[in-house]
């Protein structure tokens, strides 16, 4: 069985070349507060309530990297019991501070497990 602890983060996409009219638009129009930081892929991120808000370009495609970020209590323990049931895992990136995995639902829908490192 997976504990989920809470939602972390969503990684919305963007068009390719958007970065500065999305940097634009979530800054200043919606008043988010931008995370500093190199972020994978050369992602922005935001501070949105108690979560996260990743912008990252990319080129039209079925198979999207969009995805919602889940921090579970053991990273460990959700990748077996995932693999127990036949899901395949993906990896990605790695980013200080936190350990993560994907796996892909029945409908191709991209799901991020993480723990966060002591």
């Amino acid at each position: 069985m997976i504990h989920f602890n809470r939602l972390d983060h969503i990684l919305l996409c963007i068009p390719e070349g958007a970065t500065a009219s999305a940097r634009e638009f979530y800054s200043n129009v919606l008043g988010l507060s931008e995370i500093p930081g190199n972020h994978p892929a050369g992602a922005i991120w935001f501070e949105i309530a108690d979560i996260q808000l990743h912008l990252r370009e990319e080129a039209g495609s079925s198979y999207s990297k969009r995805h919602p970020a889940f921090e579970v209590a053991n990273l460990d323990e959700a990748r077996e019991a995932l693999a127990a049931q036949g899901v395949g895992i993906e990896y990605s990136s790695e980013i200080d501070g936190r350990q993560r995995f994907f796996f892909r639902d029945p409908f191709d829908n991209r799901i991020e497990l993480l723990q966060f490192s002591a």
